[in-house]
């Protein structure tokens, strides 16, 4: 089936979170994706849990599966002549090529974007690297929390009695995945335009830096000079904003806008609220909001997230119930909109997974692969696209090339 991206050949020498991250979406859209991963212990992400049932397996990590769907698995050590050999013959046919080592690795190993690019001028090398490919931190190990620190985040985040906080999971590689995907694409089709290929260079420090939180605060910096501070889930000219309890869990409210105020009052059914001095404008509800939440919260416990939900949305007011997975997975509009799918594994059997993140009505999307087997894939590209024969590729592992 022809997909977006099909005709389209990556090879993914990445590992972990933002790199996979980065050619899923590319294999997800169609483009052919060889993932090329070190024999015998492949992506780091293989021993990272959640594990199917609780067995850690390198075939049966939830994050390698999520992260590397629709690909293909070769081995190959690329720090042997050989190895690197072979990887030089794929790079000639190959339109990008991602990468996510520290910014030494592929000059170590001869095979930065400078002596790639002898080989496929057309080539577009994507580098993803906690700091970027130069200045004086580029060398610098990261971890997600490491990125929310220094990339303002976290500086904003938190109650403003309390430390700092960061938001859970891999928040900042995920994204930062994401922009590299984007501007992977951005590259191939300028060296579609022109035959000149270029090394795109992907900070995830910098791409932390780039949201428009990131970007407003800096310009609001710029001309106060104030630092600002962590407002907590009672911010000034907003509140009520966060989560509360209800009967049944718990339910999100954003009254961020200041005409939400006469809504809400509206939807508890206490429109006198709308008025009241201690609530009437967004200082005093911040001035009081403990007034408020004496009457908000007991109001809240007599009703469910459901009847919240509906009765809020129904107020024109931003309302959501806070899920757990298996609710979300029942949820009415991700079912009708298909936004999981099913997913054979040999390993796991069938499981589910989210879909694609956006449709493209014209490009109808093929049925989803499972994440591939470490090095599944050596003998048809080994033997059927390089020409190597069946006794080559058996030697090839024998030397621990492959």
């Amino acid at each position: 089936m022809h997909q977006a991206l099909s005709g389209i050949k990556v090879l993914d020498l990445t590992q972990y979170v933002s790199g996979p991250y980065c050619t899923k979406l590319l294999a997800d859209y169609g483009a052919e994706v060889i993932k090329i991963e070190k024999p015998g212990a492949g992506d780091g992400s293989r021993r990272v849990g959640p594990f199917y049932r609780d067995e850690p397996h390198p075939e049966k990590s939830g994050l390698y599966l999520h992260l590397n769907t629709n690909k293909k698995s070769v081995t190959l050590n690329l720090k042997s002549g050989r190895g690197k050999k072979i990887l030089l013959d794929l790079v000639r046919d190959a339109d990008i090529l991602v990468e996510n080592f520290s910014p030494r690795v592929m000059p170590s190993l001869g095979l930065d974007y400078a002596a790639l690019s002898k080989i496929n001028p057309g080539l577009v090398m994507t580098s993803i690297s906690n700091f970027g490919q130069d200045g004086p931190y580029r060398y610098y190990k990261g971890t997600e929390l490491t990125l929310f620190a220094m990339g303002l985040h976290m500086h904003f985040e938190g109650e403003p009695d309390r430390e700092p906080l960061r938001f859970p999971g891999y928040k900042g590689l995920y994204l930062a995945g994401t922009y590299a995907a984007t501007a992977t694409m951005g590259a191939f089709f300028g060296a579609q335009a022109t035959g000149l290929g270029q090394q795109v260079d992907i900070s995830i420090m910098e791409c932390m830096l780039a949201p428009p939180e990131a970007g407003c605060w800096l310009v609001a910096y710029d001309f106060t000079k104030l630092e600002g501070n962590r407002a907590g889930h009672r911010r000034e000219a907003s509140y009520p904003i966060g989560v509360f309890p209800c009967r049944d869990g718990y339910i999100f409210v954003y009254g961020v806008v200041s005409f939400f105020w006469s809504r809400i009052a509206a939807w508890m059914g206490m429109p006198e609220l709308a008025t009241d001095p201690r609530f009437a404008t967004p200082v005093a509800r911040r001035s009081h909001h403990g007034d408020f939440d004496a009457i908000f919260i007991p109001w809240l416990m007599e009703h469910s997230r459901d009847e919240l939900f509906h009765s809020g949305q129904a107020n024109r007011l931003p309302v959501a119930p806070v899920y757990t997975i298996d609710e979300a997975l029942k949820d009415p509009q991700f079912i009708a909109r298909n936004s999981f799918t099913e997913i054979e594994h040999p390993a796991t059997g069938k499981v589910t997974y989210p879909g694609l993140p956006f449709r493209l009505p014209e490009t109808p999307e093929a049925p989803q692969r499972a994440a591939p087997r470490l090095g599944e894939h050596n003998a048809e590209i080994y033997q059927e696209r390089l020409g190597y024969s069946q006794s080559e590729v058996v030697k090839l592992f024998q030397m621990g090339v492959i």
